[in-house]
């Protein structure tokens, strides 16, 4: 069978993030929805996302398929429920749709005859970009068990302080000398070749990708997801990386998702609790206004491809797009539109050659190579957002 990840309502909810990548790219517990799907499904899977994100992320059709929406994490009953749906059968749980049957010949799905099998069962599925960080514990120690199952960790060196070392897994290639590790509050993930320097201090839930480095004397509370190719320190709790950002000073972080290919200038700090201890608003883009989060701890959410000045101070329930540069003194806004570039609120376009100059030199300090179908998702995106910047 052919399974394919449709980005469904959701999409406009988790931008910036979905501005470059559809809903399955997004980064959850230790792995990516699309990771987490192809793991329990034993195959590969494709994508139905915007456009121009095809190139990218080509669709791949058979004669029959099954599309799952991609807000929606697997377990096993939700896997073997999906596996098993036919000809005009579709998965439903009050009245939202799971996954269908579809095959090649239907150029319109009609849902009106499909047969709906009901589910019952729990699972997770993302409704608000806030649920990156808020469902990420649960995520994470599924991923854990996951990933772990039937497998040995690499021995833990006698140099490091450990609580609960069942609850730790460290990969091959991995160097963790000198380091505390308290997993009584959750597993700790280490992944293959990554460093965890001198100093370091790890309350899980936690999960670090691999080739990515935490610095000296990082503090890191759970549930808190490092992904792949990141270089982290200062203090850190309850945030998630997706992966190619540096982090590499001091600063605090707190309840936030951060997008890939940023960086954070040293003594950037972000507020996630208001002093008044009331609850946070943040911009969504769906209602192209502010809205109450429900939450009292909420901080940063930090597009693809932006960057920090030292000492930058971020708001509690700031959303900044893709490609800004945020620097000198002042707060920004709490909603800093995509390839915005200033101080404080006096914001001003980044021009579309510079950002791209930017990445190039980003990608290549990762060993990665900016191609031409990312410009074209750069020139995409600037036009789209130009709205915001007027």
């Amino acid at each position: 069978m052919n399974y394919i990840l449709y980005d469904g309502a959701v999409r406009e909810r988790m931008l910036p993030f979905t501005y470059t990548k559809p809903v399955s790219e997004l980064r959850i517990g230790i792995l990516t929805i699309a990771e987490k799907w192809e793991k329990h499904l034993g195959t590969t899977i494709t994508n139905l996302t915007e456009g121009y994100l095809e190139e990218k992320f080509p669709l791949v059709e058979f004669p029959e398929n099954i599309f799952i929406d991609a807000s929606v994490l697997p377990n096993e009953k939700l896997v073997e429920a999906i596996s098993a749906l036919s000809h005009n059968e579709l998965l439903v749980q009050n009245g939202f749709i799971i996954a269908f049957f579809a095959d090649d010949t239907q150029e319109v799905t009609d849902f009106e005859k499909y047969t709906p099998i009901a589910f019952d069962a729990d699972f997770l599925q993302l409704r608000s970009k806030t649920d990156l960080f808020a469902l990420n514990a649960q995520a994470l120690e599924a991923d854990f068990k996951l990933l772990t199952k039937g497998r040995k960790s690499q021995e833990i060196g006698a140099s490091n302080q450990i609580i609960a070392p069942e609850n730790i897994f460290i990969e091959e290639g991995a160097v963790v000398e000198f380091a505390m590790l308290n997993a009584r509050t959750g597993p700790i993930y280490i992944g293959k070749d990554t460093l965890v320097m001198e100093g370091s201090m790890i309350r899980g839930p936690f999960a670090l990708g691999d080739n990515s480095v935490l610095k000296m004397g990082t503090k890191i509370y759970g549930a808190t997801t490092i992904g792949p190719k990141c270089t982290v320190g200062g203090e850190v709790k309850n945030s998630v990386f997706f992966g190619n950002s540096n982090k590499s000073h001091e600063g605090y972080l707190g309840n936030s998702v951060i997008g890939e290919w940023c960086n954070f200038g040293a003594d950037t700090n972000c507020s996630n609790m208001k002093n008044t201890h009331s609850k946070i608003k943040m911009w969504e883009y769906e209602l192209e206004a502010y809205a109450d989060t429900g939450m009292q701890f909420c901080g940063l959410f930090l597009g693809d491809h932006c960057k920090t000045g030292i000492n930058t101070m971020l708001n509690t329930g700031t959303v900044i797009g893709m490609s800004c540069h945020i620097f000198g003194a002042g707060f920004p806004n709490k909603f800093v539109p995509s390839f915005s570039w200033g101080s404080g609120t006096n914001q001003n376009t980044y021009t579309l050659e510079n950002a791209k100059d930017t990445a190039r030199r980003m990608y290549a300090l990762k060993s990665e190579m900016f191609s031409g179908v990312e410009e074209r998702i750069f020139d995409v995106v600037f036009e789209f957002s130009e709205r915001y910047r007027k």
